[in-house]
């Protein structure tokens, strides 16, 4: 028999620590489909004396109350409770592999290409197993059904319940060993009970957390750890990685810097793991492997951070880059996994936006990109570029958690658009997340894929460094030939009728943009296009310095053009003028450490699914708007 609140006498007595702003009300008579949800959160709650608000306050910091078409978060949970099931989500693997990229990038010293490895999972992911023993049902119909996946959540956290408050019950359900880490997702908690939220879920659901500005929750000590560089009000621990001389004159596994004083820091670099924590921070603390700087867990958004700021990563896989970025892996998986939890988004959005305050990155996408808007560096590299944190990585939500909302901010008929589709209802029909060429789950997305003509029958664009035989791109969830990413903008080529027509790796990338849904709004910037009497103009995918700034004994970096073509008429979104760098560091000792900075200025453009580099003196700057 199901478990009642009479089982729970503890619980149901406590019920009035919390208030309860939305009431226990039985649903109508005829109720409205829609609210079928907030009426599932209502009902569990009074059957297990859990205080309303504190559940629907657990499940949104788990999954904003959707139900993800039953498929797995990033760290194997099911339904708006997240309930975990590593059995059914599977172990850490996957038919696509992590390319050829070479982590570092930097043709001066030798490719590093870290292999993947096997992932273990952490033995805690079977909370299915614990709720489907309470409520006397089995593991699937806890997967599946919402409704009962709500009162498993339910029935946990009446267990946890030993006394006192509701925050130690809402600690112990992150599932995190750590006491600060699982104190911060109880803060989490309780402050959007406090402030109260309410939105449509990835179904139609439309569910409401009623503001309960008087809620007291514990006090506790503020972390402040030791040897970290992190914002307040988030769980951060020091997990090093190593700076240590190898065999054949190699070392590893990250350079010695002194940014912002040697090098503007620009971007900040969001990937995902492809792995679980424990593993993954053993990779962090292996010399012989790369590195980033953070590392975010999925379940509680615990953050570890491994090299400081000041110093360089190997993590993007162009030196360029890696030299002027932020490396931040996020515990997850780009086609095997398909959401992300809310905790390690605000977790996340609370380091990025800590972190661009303090080096002046601007909060917009051609400045917080992820590893698959990284281009290449040279023609052969392109193909092996990673492609995380994927399509189902939600920019937009990011972004509103940053306070930096994306589109709206131009007017209508503007030459120059933010893709900005509606995640939930943004479904596109990718393949391959669990096998070659078989469909994937229909899953809201932030990617909007692009074709050659104004039909949806019409072939995708051709990306000559992916597919160098001159074929189309594919639907395959790995390939970014012909997608655009919400938040970043393109300038607009044609419109006829509801399709409208962007400047994409010198072509004309089609995408449907009705009126009522549309995926594009207009925007307000600057977009480049070669200067008058140029025919064309080489793309790059580094911005280094002409050969006479290096100094004798740094050897000259190549400028090589990428194998596209950025010709007269066609225009692009600029990033901005950026000087020209290259960051000569081949041995472990830093003293023979040189940067290099050049008179040349290029411009940072948005040229297809990844950024590129035009000279500025190549082109010239229009308003758009």
């Amino acid at each position: 028999m199901p478990m009642s609140s009479r089982s729970l006498p503890r619980a149901a007595a406590l019920v009035a620590a919390v208030t309860l702003a939305s009431g226990l009300a039985a649903a109508p008579a005829q109720a409205d489909p829609a609210g079928q949800r907030q009426r599932d959160f209502t009902a569990a709650a009074k059957e297990f004396g859990v205080p309303e608000n504190v559940l629907l306050g657990v499940s949104y910091l788990e999954s904003r109350w959707d139900a993800n078409a039953g498929t797995p978060s990033t760290s194997a949970g099911y339904g708006p409770m997240h309930l975990t099931d590593l059995r059914e989500a599977g172990a850490a693997t996957s038919h696509h592999d992590e390319g050829t990229e070479d982590a570092r990038g930097d043709e001066a010293r030798p490719a590093r290409h870290p292999q993947a490895r096997p992932a273990a999972p952490p033995p805690t992911l079977q909370t299915v197993d614990e709720a489907a023993q309470l409520l006397h049902t089995d593991a699937k119909t806890l997967r599946t059904d919402a409704t009962q996946n709500i009162r498993g959540g339910a029935a946990l956290l009446a267990k946890y319940h030993t006394g006192g408050n509701w925050y130690d019950a809402v600690a112990r359900y992150s599932g995190s060993a750590d006491q600060t880490a699982a104190q911060t997702f109880a803060d989490e908690v309780f402050d959007t009970i406090k402030t109260g939220t309410a939105r449509t879920t990835d179904d139609g659901q439309q569910v409401t957390l009623s503001p309960t500005p008087d809620l007291a929750v514990p006090q506790h000590a503020e972390p402040t750890p030791a040897n970290v560089e992190c914002p307040r009000r988030v769980a951060c621990e020091s997990v090093p990685a190593p700076y240590q001389e190898l065999p054949g004159d190699d070392y590893g596994n990250h350079d010695l810097a002194d940014r912002p004083n040697s090098q503007k820091i620009d971007h900040i670099v969001i990937h995902d793991t492809e792995g679980y924590w424990a593993n993954v921070l053993d990779l962090a603390q292996d010399p012989t492997y790369v590195s980033w700087h953070y590392t975010i867990r999925s379940a509680d958004g615990l953050i570890a951070q491994h090299v400081p700021t000041k110093d360089v990563a190997w993590h993007a896989g162009n030196w360029y880059v890696n030299a002027k970025s932020i490396g931040i892996e996020h515990e997850g998986f780009a086609a095997k996994g398909t959401w992300y939890t809310e905790a390690m988004y605000r977790a996340s959005a609370k380091l990025v936006g800590y972190l661009a305050r303090k080096y002046g990155i601007p909060l917009d996408r051609a400045h917080i990109i992820g590893h698959d808007n990284v281009p290449g560096t040279t023609p052969a590299t392109i193909a092996g570029m990673h492609w995380d944190p994927g399509p189902y990585w939600d920019w937009s939500h990011y972004f509103d958690l940053l306070g930096a909302p994306l589109g709206g901010f131009g007017l209508p008929g503007s030459s120059l658009v933010t893709i900005d589709p509606d995640f939930a209802k943004n479904q596109p029909a990718f393949t391959g997340c669990d096998s070659p060429g078989t469909p994937c789950v229909a899953r809201g997305s932030e990617a909007v894929v692009l074709h050659s003509e104004p039909s949806e029958t019409s072939p995708l664009l051709v990306d000559i460094g992916l597919h160098p035989k001159g074929t189309a791109s594919t639907m395959d969830v790995a390939d970014v030939g012909s997608r655009v990413a919400t938040g970043q903008q393109y300038a607009v080529a044609e419109v006829k009728g509801d399709w409208t027509a962007i400047w994409y790796l010198g072509q004309k990338g089609w995408f449907h943009n009705p009126r009522g849904a549309r995926v594009a709004k207009p925007a307000i910037g600057l977009v480049v296009t070669p200067k008058p009497g140029l025919a064309s103009v080489p793309v790059y995918g580094r911005a280094y310095p002409e050969p006479e700034a290096y100094p004798a004994n740094v050897t000259v970096q190549a400028i090589t053009p990428l194998p596209y073509t950025l010709a007269a008429g066609q225009k692009y979104s600029s990033g901005g003028v950026v000087g020209s760098e290259y960051y000569w560091a081949t041995t472990f000792d830093v003293a023979d450490h040189v940067v290099v900075k050049g008179k040349l200025k290029y411009v940072q453009i948005q040229f297809g699914h990844r950024i590129a580099f035009v000279k500025a003196d190549d082109v010239r700057f229009l308003p758009a708007f």
